[in-house]
């Protein structure tokens, strides 16, 4: 797609990651789930190929089928800033066109390698082709990637070598992919503390015309973190993401905080597996990770439907058309709300459109709807039976009235004409006493 210039608005959203920070204080870098978050069993065990004959029980509640009418992504780069994309996986045969490595530790060059499986599965999630023995799908499968491979995996073993996760390295990461043709950047990592590089690397992508989609942050990756801001989602550009269970919803799963901006699908997710094959990840609990990968998916969509918007734009279609249950609203829980791809898409926004604030125009007089009046069934009776029983007594009262002034009228009228003499009638000219025929010469009054 065409580089173009962000305006200088969106929501915010953040995760997290864990790793000491190469340019900055220590800081708690994690990942936003488990790795690997998987069904038990042989099926997701690196090198055994076994896929599922199920379509990603996500892609229904987001209504892929519909929206996949509309968009498929093509045309759209989304950049995968992880621990880098198994690019053997029949489902990504042909998908991933380029990438990086940034991590060191002897993998390809070219970033087309995972040791974890983490960001494979969110690649598959985005963009994973159907294959004749699964039912697995990518939300925007006609999407292309980048893989940007920038940690080996969290474990301590290589955070003691210096390839876990880090802060300059993300923001290296979202640099290059910004200036690599991304149109939508995931980074489904996070950390609790800012980095000037790493708002840098944001703020950079912005202005290139890039989308950076990050989690929200994930309790189980950080069991010590306090509910709060976590980055890069929380920085004005990003649109941050919170992962929802099978209800909808987020829970305490997740980080809560200003960085969400919007729920995805986040548990059971039914993606591409390290090696080959499909795995389910996330069973237990709802992962931020893999919530990020589907508000990625769906950013593409957006931007293929909408090449002319600025990355504000995509992020605000997602962020107004959110399911949520108050329209004017966001709490720190579920952000604006449950992502809903094809309503994004459909929107035309204008100034009544209600939520967040807008890119577009100015809807502060919608922002906001005026209080509801409070309405008492006991106290005394209604307003508009009172008026309509008063109208309908005046109507009966005035009939009435005019009724009786007539009749009136009427009686005074006879006592006031004089009594007509028969002779003297005879006797009286003019038309209304001119005989008529067979009237035996007396007078016909009309």
């Amino acid at each position: 797609m065409r580089r173009r210039v962000a305006l200088p608005t969106l929501l915010v959203g953040a995760i997290a990651l864990g790793a000491v920070m190469t340019s900055a204080p220590a800081s708690a870098t994690a990942l936003d789930s488990t790795v690997p978050a998987a069904t038990a069993g042989e099926a997701c065990t690196p090198g055994t190929v076994v896929y599922s004959p199920d379509a990603p029980p996500a892609l229904a509640l987001l209504g892929a089928e519909d929206a996949n009418r509309v968009a498929t992504g093509r045309g759209v780069v989304v950049a995968v800033v992880d621990s880098g994309i198994d690019a053997g996986n029949p489902h990504l045969a042909g998908v991933v066109i380029g990438g990086v490595d940034l991590v060191g530790d002897g993998e390809r060059a070219d970033g087309l390698s995972d040791t974890t499986g983490h960001g494979t599965a969110i690649a598959g999630q985005i963009a994973a082709q159907p294959i004749a023995e699964s039912g697995v799908v990518g939300l925007a499968p006609d999407a292309r990637l980048l893989s940007v491979r920038v940690f080996r995996s969290d474990q301590q073993q290589d955070k003691d070598k210096g390839f876990g996760p880090t802060s300059q390295r993300i923001a290296d990461g979202i640099h290059w992919a910004a200036d690599n043709g991304a149109d939508i950047i995931n980074v489904s990592i996070s950390q609790s503390t800012d980095s000037p590089d790493l708002r840098a690397a944001v703020e950079h992508a912005s202005a290139v015309g890039a989308l950076v989609v990050a989690s929200g942050g994930n309790r189980a990756s950080d069991p010590d973190a306090k509910d709060g801001a976590r980055y890069p989602a929380a920085y004005e550009q990003v649109l941050g993401v919170s992962a929802a269970d099978a209800s909808g919803r987020a829970n305490d799963a997740s980080i809560h905080g200003p960085q969400v901006g919007v729920t995805a699908p986040g548990m059971n997710v039914l993606s591409a597996a390290l090696g080959g094959g499909d795995c389910i990840f996330a069973a237990d609990a709802p992962a931020s990770s893999f919530a990020t990968g589907y508000a990625s998916a769906a950013a593409a969509l957006v931007a293929e439907a909408h090449p002319e918007d600025p990355p504000a734009g995509w992020a605000y279609r997602l962020t107004a058309t959110a399911l949520r249950d108050d329209a004017d609203n966001r709490d720190d829980v579920n952000g604006w709300g449950f992502i809903q791809p094809l309503a994004a898409i459909e929107l035309l926004p204008d100034e009544t459109t209600r939520g967040p604030v807008s890119p577009y125009f100015d809807t502060t007089g919608s922002a906001a709807r005026p209080p509801a009046a409070a309405v008492d069934p006991d106290h005394g009776a209604s307003p508009f039976l009172l008026t309509r029983e008063a109208a309908l007594f005046t109507t009966i009262g005035g009939a009435a009235l005019l009724g009786v002034l007539g009749i009136l009228i009427v009686l005074r009228r006879r006592r006031e004409q004089p009594a007509v003499d028969p002779v003297e009638a005879e006797r009286e000219g003019g038309l209304l006493n001119v005989p008529g025929p067979g009237s035996g010469g007396r007078g016909t009054t009309l």
